[in-house]
């Protein structure tokens, strides 16, 4: 288990419109951008091997800038393809905020990063103790059915409960400002609770309906 001490105060970050990382969820990636293989090297030569996922948020005068809050993860499945493409497996390890951009010679984007909010993360999986698995999974059903989406119906219907929900909320059709709620969530009950209201507006057609939980 990865302890606190261990992390690193700064870190590489891959700002990935949509790609969510959940800590205890692992996340394929297929890395292509020059500057991006440069991350994946650098980041193998160090122990941890750890980068962090980043999402963008645009301003009002249109700019984009690193949301304060990502997730970090170890990069523990590596394969080169003949082209010079990497294909690698993150495994989250624990969410950070970020406390400022990092200038270097890099080609990719570096911050310091404070981990004491997330210490949670770095335990044992969390439990929800209310969770409803029949309900939830048939509004599931409903939402797959209505977005065209196919999964391991059986799979889904055996898995934990913090994996369940954190693997919808990483691959659900969501925007990615609706990922990042998902993604700050402080408990799995409050990000089962948001992934039920997204999928619900969903199901209304994003209409203004009154959403009950």
């Amino acid at each position: 288990m990865t302890r606190a001490a261990d992390l690193p105060g700064t870190l590489p970050v891959f700002p990935l419109p949509g790609a969510l990382l959940l800590p205890r969820a692992r996340l394929p990636l297929h890395i292509f951008e020059p500057r991006y293989l440069t991350m994946i090297e650098d980041s193998l030569k160090t122990p941890g091997r750890l980068i962090g996922m980043v999402q963008l948020r645009e301003t009002p005068g249109g700019e984009k800038r690193l949301q304060s809050i990502g997730c970090a993860g170890r990069v523990t499945a590596f394969s080169e393809t003949e082209d010079g493409r990497y294909m690698i497996t993150l495994s989250g390890i624990s969410r950070f905020r970020i406390k400022q951009e990092v200038q270097g010679f890099a080609p990719y984007r570096r911050c310091d990063v404070e981990w004491g909010p997330f210490a949670r993360d770095l335990g044992r999986p969390e439990d929800d103790p209310g969770f409803d698995r029949p309900g939830f999974m048939a509004l599931l059903a409903r939402f797959f059915e209505a977005e065209g989406l196919s999964t391991d119906w059986d799979g889904l219907s055996e898995a934990e409960e913090e994996l369940l929900i954190n693997s919808l909320s990483m691959l659900s059709p969501f925007s990615p400002e609706d990922k990042q709620a998902l993604l700050e969530a402080p408990t799995l009950v409050t990000r089962r609770e948001t992934l039920v209201t997204l999928i619900e507006f969903a199901l209304r057609g994003g209409g203004g309906e009154e959403i009950l939980q």
